[in-house]
């Protein structure tokens, strides 16, 4: 009967079936060596999907081939761990070679497609977007609740970036692999159900080195990205302005330097000509050459982009115009709260990272008491933060973070509703604190409480007293926080 190996070969070579022939080991003797006998039995396998869809006829002569805890497919589990279907090798019984030479293997192939072609039929994406699987490791320093609350993230940020997730693998380990971040069978596990859902992106929930990725995409047969490259992809998307353009070129070319590889002869060359001939100089080193180039003169640019804010938040400064940085992870609800309290008219979308570029506008509170001074200050619509933040990322977008650490204070925003609000404060104030300059003091408003219950409502009470209850979408506590900012301004300003 055929092993798992050679039953995992049959599917990553997208074969329609596998014949596997047992011999006596007796007979005729074969010149030069190697086996002998007659054929004694055959075995015909094949894939099938298990479900509602599988037909008769064929396939009730099949029986299911026993699966070891190792196989490296026993489900198909979705993107929220649910077991959708099964796909698991059928192996028949022992045949002989006339029942074999009967067996009309174009019908088979076909009743096979159709069968598969029906258990997909609700996985059918769109042309122009990525079929994703998604992988993730979860090590010993990592919290079941911390690395499932990571997977649902990674989903959100895939759909963000345009692609569609069609499962998710999961692997638990005391480390990452140096070589292939997941084990050796996880490694066929993941090929093989590429293969089965037609995926074509596999996309991991960690960053990998660049040795990682050639050493994937060579086992498994398709394309390879980790985290950081998603978030990437996403910001080149999401920049409207010449400065968050110029911002994400420079994440990307940073974060694609060292990922760098040859493709075959053509990154291999040396130049020709003369003058050219001798040791000469691969494409690939002309390449990256190039891009260390075309980073420095980014660096450049957006130094002077640093500069021109510096000069703008002085001219404030000498106005004696207070500045409020709103802060929070990413679709908290920054936007849409800016547009409620100022009429900013910023981009706003159920999305992560739907705004990059900062917007500053300015907000009058009216005075506490009659005939009293009404106080202006400004408010500032920073980019969304993200637990690991790239960072790629944060020394890219320096010019637009200064925002937040030459505010006179902060407005900490955050997604009540979201089951892992506790996580996201917790790595808001961890970038917050590595930040070369110690921000202002911060009001915490908790935005969504309309879809929210009363327990965690009173969760969020008890360990945040001083903090502010709202909803921007529905305008729900906007006077109450109206008042609470302009108390964060004056003291942020007053003398100590």
């Amino acid at each position: 009967m055929p092993g798992e190996g050679a039953l995992t070969a049959m599917a990553i070579q997208r074969l329609d079936a596998l014949v596997w022939l047992t011999l006596t080991g007796g007979g005729f003797q074969r010149r030069g060596g190697g086996a002998t006998g007659y054929i004694q039995t055959a075995y015909l396998a094949h894939l099938v999907p298990q479900g509602e869809n599988v037909a008769a006829g064929t396939e009730e002569q099949l029986t299911q081939t026993t699966l070891s805890a190792e196989s490296p497919v026993v489900g198909i589990q979705s993107a929220t761990g649910s077991v959708k279907s099964s796909f698991l090798w059928k192996v028949s019984e022992s045949m002989n070679l006339e029942a074999l030479t009967n067996q009309d293997f174009l019908d088979l192939v076909e009743g096979l497609e159709a069968e598969f072609e029906g258990e997909f039929v609700a996985k059918q994406v769109e042309a122009d977007r990525d079929k994703v699987l998604l992988v993730g490791v979860m090590t010993q320093e990592m919290t079941s609740q911390q690395f499932e609350n990571g997977l649902v993230e990674l989903v959100r940020l895939v759909e963000t970036a345009g692609g569609q997730v069609l499962q998710t693998l999961r692997q638990k380990r005391s480390r990452p692999h140096p070589q292939t971040v997941v084990g050796e069978g996880k490694v066929q596990e993941i090929a093989l159900t590429a293969q089965t859902v037609s995926a074509n992106l596999v996309v991991f929930d960690r960053d990998l080195s660049p040795a990682q990725v050639r050493n994937l995409e060579t086992q498994i047969g398709i394309r390879v990205v980790d985290r950081t490259e998603v978030i990437l992809d996403i910001f080149a998307q999401r920049a409207r302005s010449g400065a968050g353009k110029l911002q994400v070129e420079l994440a990307q070319l940073q974060y694609s330097l060292p990922r760098l590889r040859g493709r075959g002869q053509a990154m291999s060359r040396q130049g020709g000509g003369i003058g050219t001939r001798g040791p000469g100089e691969t494409k690939l080193e002309t390449e990256r050459r190039a891009i260390a180039k075309r980073i420095a003169r980014l660096q450049q640019e957006v130094n002077q982009l640093q500069a021109h804010r510096f000069r703008l938040r002085q001219q404030r400064q000498h106005r004696e115009v207070p500045s409020i940085a709103i802060v929070g992870y990413t679709n908290a609800g920054k936007s849409t709260l800016l547009n409620v309290l100022t009429n900013a008219e910023v981009y706003t979308a159920d999305q992560l990272f739907a705004t990059l570029d900062p917007t500053t506008r300015r907000l009058t509170v009216p005075a506490e008491i009659p005939g009293g001074t009404p106080l202006t200050f400004v408010l500032t619509d920073t980019v969304g933060f993200i637990h690991e933040l790239p960072p790629a990322l944060i020394d890219a977008f320096r010019a637009t973070l200064e925002e937040v650490t030459d505010a006179d204070a902060l407005l900490h925003l955050v997604d009540l509703s979201h089951p892992a609000w506790q996580s996201q404060i917790r790595s808001v104030m961890n970038i917050l604190t590595e930040m070369p300059v110690t921000p202002g003091p911060a009001l915490v408003a908790f935005n969504k409480i309309d879809a929210v219950d009363g327990e965690t409502l009173a969760i969020a009470r008890e360990e945040f007293p001083q903090a502010v209850f709202i909803s921007a979408a529905k305008a729900l506590g906007m006077e109450t926080l109206r008042h609470r900012l302009a108390q964060l301004v004056q003291y942020a300003i007053s003398p100590r």
